[in-house]
């Protein structure tokens, strides 16, 4: 099955974000604003609703969020630890799927493989959310232009600029800013570019929302003017055998306080977390002022809050 197709008319899940159509994603954001100001009244929009958590990849913001916010919405979580051992080793990813589906209302799922989400999604007949895999990180996207809204108070033509590798942030990235008219330039290394599908899927929306997007080699024409300038990790999770070979090929490609200077004045800076201090970005840069990681950070618990409001009420 391809990895990146997804029934975006009839799906309730969110597995790349492709689902979301920019109407969704601001309602999304509009009920994240409320439930970031006013918890108390969704304090039992969940009561007696179980969401279980398939985690084969370590975490610190997106389980503690989850966890957090299924409980602040008077639901349960169950942590299934797979960090030992893949999903679907032991059995069958449909037959676990078609058991979870009789005893929780939603699957949060965090994998190595974006086929192990889709063939989740497929099985289980409940809502399915992907909370990172190898192709996309929808959750932090939708949490990261939340954030850019809330400084801004507009994403229509917002320019941001990401600077790395094209990994799965890259693709959220492309994924949601495309949704919401923003302009986005990514800036990455000759054979590292984001998977050309979801350039191609971006463009297509970005012609609707009058957004851009720009695919470039040179990290200062990505950065030149940005209002928000991204990066990730230059070795993700699983690729920890090329992060001395990505060290070097992404060297040139640091966010740090010269390539943000070339930003516009009132630019941000940010960073998915964790952050390899002095490797992707410097830490005058993560450190300064601009820097938005931990309202990022926040405001996942808010935005996944929404999600979950969205697709399990």
């Amino acid at each position: 099955m391809n990895a990146i197709a997804t029934t975006l008319s009839l799906s309730n899940d969110l597995l790349t974000g492709m689902e979301f159509g920019p109407a969704r994603v601001r309602d999304l954001f509009h009920l994240a604003a409320d439930v970031k100001a006013h918890p108390e009244r969704f304090a039992k929009a969940l009561e007696g609703r179980h969401v279980a958590m398939i985690f084969e990849k370590p975490s610190l913001r997106t389980r503690v969020s989850f966890e957090v916010g299924v409980t602040s919405l008077g639901g349960s979580a169950v942590f299934l630890d797979h960090s030992s051992s893949r999903f679907g080793d032991r059995e069958p990813v449909a037959d676990a799927a078609r058991c979870l589906e009789r005893w929780v209302q939603g699957i949060v799922a965090r994998t190595f493989s974006q086929e192990t989400i889709v063939e989740l999604a497929a099985s289980a007949r409940i809502p399915v959310i992907n909370a990172l895999s190898d192709k996309f990180h929808p959750c932090q996207a939708l949490c990261d232009f939340f954030t850019l809204d809330e400084r801004f108070e507009t994403l229509r033509g917002l320019k941001l600029a990401y600077v790395g590798d094209g990994n799965n942030m890259c693709h959220s990235l492309l994924t949601v800013g495309s949704r919401l008219g923003a302009h986005l330039r990514i800036a990455t290394p000759a054979g590292y570019e984001p998977d050309p599908a979801v350039v191609a899927e971006a463009k297509r929306v970005a012609r609707e929302t009058r957004g851009k997007i720009e695919i470039l080699r040179s990290p200062e024409d990505a950065v030149s003017g940005a209002q928000a300038v991204y990066t990730d990790v230059w070795a993700s999770m699983g690729q920890e055998s090329e992060a001395e070979e990505r060290a070097k090929v992404f060297a040139a490609y640091q966010v740090n306080e010269y390539l943000f200077s070339l930003a516009a004045p009132d630019a941000v800076f940010l960073h998915c977390l964790p952050a390899h201090r002095g490797l992707e970005v410097t830490h005058g840069v993560l450190d300064s002022e601009r820097s938005i990681v931990f309202d990022q950070a926040e405001n996942r618990l808010h935005v996944q809050k929404a999600t979950l409001l969205t697709l399990l009420s």
